[in-house]
């Protein structure tokens, strides 16, 4: 379909003088862009002859307009015209020879034609080079030509209305612009008013459009009774341009309402961060930039229809230098909810500066902390705090099976965790207390602060500890005088049977090493800290300092890397090591040696969680089943699952974590399922953002607040249209859907937190799938706060690729997103995971969840179905190859697995154990019954014995019968013996029912 979007006047000087009236076009789909690009130029051909001229006043914004190819094909045949060649080719114009092969009639100018390289959804959008195809002959003919008919130019057209440049990105000439500057040259900036619909896209060239216009000093528009109304400023500079700000009068009716200045607000120069605090933006504009400043009205609900009159005033450098007339008319119209279920509008801009669900309020399961003496208890777990303001203690609650509480408290650690000051002579400095002092109990949030020194160093401890387990530490070190320092280290002294396994600095999830070293190497590696950890007791931490900033990840790790901590890292010479050292597992965190001077300030800081962080929910996992796919409601239901995850490139879902523009769709899909009893989870995410996004160049004026810095290139529309200075991330060929990667922590959380909110009340979602996870806690529990409010379910799955890997850092998946564990139902863990080669401990520290109070599931290849039974885990239908858990699912329903026990291998007291210490069995228990888990790890096919204790498992022996179910793709039914050897093939197992 083709849409004319306007008609414009153009006036060329300099090469001739002449107007004409182009109108750019969208013809939808009309020929195939991944060969001949996004844009053409309609040309028509009245004249005689095998010779025609056509020059074309593209005003194009792409800087190398003669170094890409030009196509132009014939209208009538389709056929590409080969006797062409090119005149003056730059930005504002274009010349063109080519051969009228029909004769009269039309004719199509492709001028930005490109084919991708690369990888599917990692694409290079290549520019074609210039070619040459006339033949020889007809050069001549051209070149002898004393006069040549012209072409004229009819239209611009694209092939679609997403691909435009009209009206903003149609650039102003060199002459238009410098006699614009000419004739403002005593002022240091001009401002364009534009509409919310146009967002201002280039920063090096001014619109065509602003030429026509003109700088403006009034602003009118019309917005209804309490909309979330938007508009821009654009600001050229003339000069360099300091700390640019803005500030707004109250709007005022004739009758006296107002509109206070309070509900006006510029996101460019100010606003909320993701983590509840407010900021101010150093806003510089550097001469001959355009800097659009996005402004927004919260028009009060109960405001009376009239026109409000105020100003808005720019200043520069703290001084006032223009002020722009606000006129806006309110109409009687009521917008819903400020209007943000049209977010074409962007009605949602208010959102970057939401403090949504940011009081930290108990999420359940958790509980209210309790504060006794200098003891702080928490679901399942107790801190004791010493006097230097360190855990003196930590102790879990939870049973081994890890499906419950154990009222005898398991302790981790031999000694209080703390700090050496070690002096050039290898002796240790002592520093006096002042004693704990409490600055917050609260339910979700309990606050201390400890101050210790002595002549020569001071130590202020300020710590606080959350619901969740997560404590975090700012241990400021002061200089009170010179000193020379052989190291400073924090030591953690765990428990030996505490500390049985370990995951992260490097070290993939598994048994602890007896002796370990690492060394800091940021730029190679997302490693400042480890799991260190039993099943039902573990503690992570991780060292920083006060300069800690998110690091990319998830492909993109060396593109943003960690930044060195000063304190801990101290050049390089700081590291980790872990030990035997007597009684204890000790963890020594090292700094290295020092000078300090008087007055110089160290940031030892560091986080802690301690793990678990609740018991396993079986229950949960038994009957909630994943259907990950968008299919018929009917075709979903009669497969046996329960919950539906709707990943992105889907007709309802269509662009990756930006699931607002098919939202009635998604609204309807729900709405069904919800009717069949079955509930619906969408893909989104924080890592990268569509480039379907409304708010794309509203955020894009905000610098490197919402978008890395970058090399730019990637799919074409990326590189016409955003241009350059962002990193090009997923792709879908199909829909055309470009991403681009998050900065990291920013205001762009508060958008994500409110729009979730928004999915949850007015769209029904059940929740949401993560694919990997770009945020941070303090987002985390805001989302589980919005999804769960009001009753919805809120079920979050994380999925995962391996992080170990050279883009991702060598981190591992669990020990990167352990901080968001507490708020998770599940894990997928996930792509690229091995599950035939690794080993026990790898399969239950960094693909169970079990740890942590988690179960997962297995996506690669179809996971392994026997050994994931083993931790309770299937694989997911039905995204994978193989991915067809029914025939367990099957089992589970005809065994009746809810309220079974779930007994791991791993608990000692175990009543079913092999004589092969390769084959594990799990067994699920209840009255009477037992359902047995047996997954080989060994290294060949073997015959095992089952060791049962009749007991502890319920069941009389003289009346137990072993049965293996028959399952597809699984094993063969049959009955077994009780001193029956039973064959287990390697890599396989089996699923036994003993009544």
């Amino acid at each position: 379909m083709k849409k004319a979007l306007f008609a414009l006047t153009f006036l060329f000087l300099g090469f001739t003088a002449y107007s004409q009236k182009i109108p750019y076009t969208n013809c939808d789909n009309c020929w195939i862009a991944d060969s001949l690009g996004n844009h053409r130029v309609v040309v028509t051909f009245n004249g005689t002859g095998k010779m025609a001229k056509v020059t074309i006043p593209w005003r194009r914004r792409d800087n190398d307009p003669q170094n890409k190819r030009i196509i132009i094909e014939d209208a009538k045949t389709k056929q590409k015209i080969t006797n062409v060649k090119t005149g003056t080719i730059n930005r504002e114009y274009g010349e063109l020879f080519f051969e009228p092969v029909s004769g009269k009639g039309a004719y199509y100018v492709y001028y930005m034609p490109y084919k991708n390289e690369g990888r599917s959804n990692y694409p290079k959008g290549v520019y074609l080079k210039p070619e040459s195809t006339a033949s020889a002959d007809w050069l001549s003919q051209l070149s002898a030509a004393s006069s040549i008919p012209a072409a004229g130019v009819k239209e611009f057209q694209s092939i679609d209305e997403f691909n435009t440049f009209y009206p903003m990105e149609v650039i102003a000439t060199k002459d238009e612009t410098s006699k614009l500057i000419e004739k403002h040259a005593a002022e240091k900036f001009l401002v364009f008013p534009e509409d919310r619909l146009n967002s201002i896209r280039m920063t090096d060239d001014l619109p065509q459009s602003w030429i026509e216009r003109g700088p403006q000093a009034f602003y009118k528009a019309e917005a209804a009774r309490g909309e979330n109304f938007s508009f821009q400023l654009g600001i050229y500079a003339l000069q360099d341009l300091g700390d640019v700000k803005i500030r707004f009068s109250s709007l005022k009716s004739s009758t006296g309402k107002v509109i206070a200045a309070d509900d006006i607000f510029c996101i460019n120069t100010n606003g909320m961060g993701y983590d509840a605090v407010p900021f101010n933006k150093t806003l510089n504009v550097t001469k001959g930039k355009v800097q659009a400043l996005w402004c927004g009205i919260n028009v009060p609900q109960n405001a009376a229809p009239a026109v409000y009159a105020g100003k808005a005033t720019i200043t520069v450098n703290g001084k006032p230098e223009k002020t722009i007339q606000l006129s806006i008319a309110i109409n009687n119209k009521t917008a819903i909810a400020g209007g943000v279920n049209e977010p074409k509008k962007m009605t949602r801009l208010r959102w970057l500066n939401s403090t949504m669900a940011q009081q930290n309020t108990v999420i359940a399961p958790y509980t209210p902390l309790e504060v006794k003496n200098n003891t702080v208890s928490l679901l399942g777990r107790k801190v004791e705090i010493n006097k230097d303001g360190f855990p003196k203690q930590i102790q879990t609650f939870f049973t081994p099976e890890m499906t419950g509480f154990s009222n005898t408290p398991k302790d981790l650690l031999t000694e209080a965790m703390h700090f050496h000051f070690i002096k050039a002579d290898g002796k240790s400095m002592a520093l006096k207390d002042q004693g704990i002092q409490f600055t917050k109990k609260e339910p979700g949030t309990v606050q201390w602060k400890v101050t210790s020194g002595n002549d020569t160093l001071q130590m202020e401890v300020s710590a606080s500890i959350e619901f969740d387990g997560f404590i975090a530490y700012t241990v400021k070190v002061t200089a009170l005088q010179d000193v020379d320092l052989k190291d400073i280290t924090m030591h953690i002294p765990f428990k030996k049977d505490v500390a049985k396994y370990m995951m992260g600095l490097g070290q993939k999830g598994g048994y602890r090493p007896e002796n370990f070293e690492w060394k800091w190497d940021v730029p190679h590696k997302n490693q400042d800290g480890a799991w260190i950890g039993n099943v039902n007791a573990g503690l992570q931490y991780s060292l920083r300092d006060e300069k800690y900033v998110r690091p990319l990840n998830t492909n993109f790790y060396l593109q943003k890397p960690l930044i060195l901590p000063s304190s801990w890292g101290n050049d390089n010479k700081g590291g980790i090591k872990v030990t035997d050292d007597g009684k204890a597992i000790l963890a020594n965190n090292y700094s290295g040696e020092r000078k300090l001077n008087k007055g110089d300030v160290l940031y030892y800081n560091f986080n802690l969680l301690i793990t678990p962080f609740h018991p396993i929910n079986t229950d949960f996992q038994w009957a909630t089943r994943f259907y990950h796919s968008y299919k018929p409601i009917d075709t979903i239901k009669v497969t046996g699952a329960t919950v539906i995850n709707i990943h992105h490139a889907t007709a309802i879902n269509p662009y990756i974590n930006y699931p607002f523009i098919a939202w009635k769709k998604m609204k309807a899909y729900d709405d069904s399922a919800h009717a069949e009893g079955l509930k619906v989870k969408i893909y989104n995410t924080i890592r990268e953002l569509s480039n379907h996004a409304y708010e794309t160049f509203a955020l894009r004026s905000l610098g490197h607040e919402i978008y890395s810095p970058g090399k730019g290139g990637g799919f074409s529309w990326l590189q016409e249209h955003v241009g350059d200075d962002y990193i090009a991330a997923w792709f879908v060929p199909e829909l055309k859907d470009a991403a681009i990667i998050n900065s990291g922590m920013n205001r762009w959380h508060n958008y994500y937190v409110e729009g979730m909110n928004w999915l949850t009340q007015n769209v029904g979602i059940d929740g949401i799938y993560l694919d990997d996870v770009a945020f941070d806690r303090v987002t985390m529990k805001r989302v589980k706060r919005v999804l769960t409010k009001d009753g919805h379910p809120g079920i979050i799955d994380l999925h995962s690729a391996n992080q170990y890997n050279k883009s991702d850092g060598f981190n591992n998946s669990a020990n990167l997103y352990m901080e968001h564990f507490p708020y998770l139902n599940r894990l997928w863990f996930g792509e690229y995971f091995d599950y035939e080669k690794n080993s026990p401990d790898f399969f239950l520290t960094e693909v169970s969840g079990i740890p942590f109070g988690l179960m997962g599931e297995m996506l690669q290849g179809g996971g392994n179905p026997w050994r994931g039974m083993v931790y309770g885990m299937t694989n997911r239908m039905p995204w994978s190859d193989n991915a067809d858990p029914r025939p367990i699912w099957k089992v589970w329903d005809t065994f009746g697995m809810k309220g079974t026990q779930m007994i791991g291998y791993w608990v000692d007291d175990n009543p079913v154990k092999t004589d092969n210490e390769k084959v594990l069995a799990t067994i699920y228990k209840k009255q009477g019954t037992a359902l047995i888990s047996i997954a080989s790890w060994a290294d060949s096919d073997t015959e095992i014995m089952l060791t049962i204790d009749w007991k502890k498992l319920g069941i009389d022996p003289a009346k137990a019968i072993i049965t293996a179910p028959d399952m597809k793709n699984f094993q063969a039914g049959r009955t077994f013996r009780l001193n029956e050897k039973i064959p287990v093939t390697k890599g396989k197992g089996w699923l036994l029912i003993v009544k």
